[in-house]
């Protein structure tokens, strides 16, 4: 799951920093997507250490009696950028100084390694499956992170336009098993769509 709207009235890059919470859209949002999910087998609750995913994942672990876990592999993608905005035709996109981290899109060169990312994310997920295993877990992360792991594991190259991401706010991007195979992927929208490029993701 991606968290929640974030209150980031400035319009910034957000990333890892701390302090950026839910707004009360995002808080309205987590609690649809727990009620969503109230009927369904989950036995394990897990999420980034950042507090929207943490703010996110708390209806849904109490609605299910269960304690959050954290793990730091959820985590947002480290980028360069944080802290400015980077808003097309806005902020330090216009700014010669930061044009060297734009020179190589497909590593990407402003930040995390798409493949680290992947990788890091498959090593939670399997965590989590193995966590609770025969039943359901809600991992709750970011949209970069969430992308990033299902065009890796669709086979896909990891660069891609952040324009064209299928990752709203609050969505669910769910992981079928069978035993340890993974034997498909379903996306679903139960708080709603919102634009892909909503600043600070």
């Amino acid at each position: 799951m991606r968290h929640g709207e974030v209150h980031n009235p400035t319009g910034i890059l957000y990333g890892r920093l701390p302090g950026f919470k839910l707004s009360d859209k995002g808080e309205r949002q987590a609690l649809t997507v727990a009620e969503h999910l109230a009927d369904h087998d989950v036995t394990h609750v897990v999420a980034s250490p950042l507090e929207r995913a943490q703010q996110t994942a708390t209806p849904i672990a109490d609605s299910h009696r269960l304690d959050l876990a954290t793990d730091p592999r959820l985590i947002e993608a480290g980028n360069k950028f944080e802290g400015l905005k980077v808003a097309v035709g806005d902020g330090a996109l216009r700014q010669p100084q930061h044009w060297p981290k734009l020179v190589n899109p497909f590593l990407p060169s402003w930040g995390e390694p798409y493949l680290h990312i992947a990788h890091r994310m498959l090593a939670g997920v399997q965590r989590a499956r193995a966590t609770a295993e025969g039943h359901e877990a809600v991992i709750v992360s970011h949209q970069l992170p969430i992308w990033t792991l299902r065009r890796f594991l669709e086979g896909k190259r990891m660069w891609h336009d952040p324009r064209k991401r299928e990752c709203s706010l609050a969505s669910l991007t769910s992981l079928v098993f069978q035993g340890e195979e993974l034997i498909r992927i379903v996306y679903s929208e139960p708080a709603g769509s919102t634009d892909p490029r909503v600043t600070g993701a």
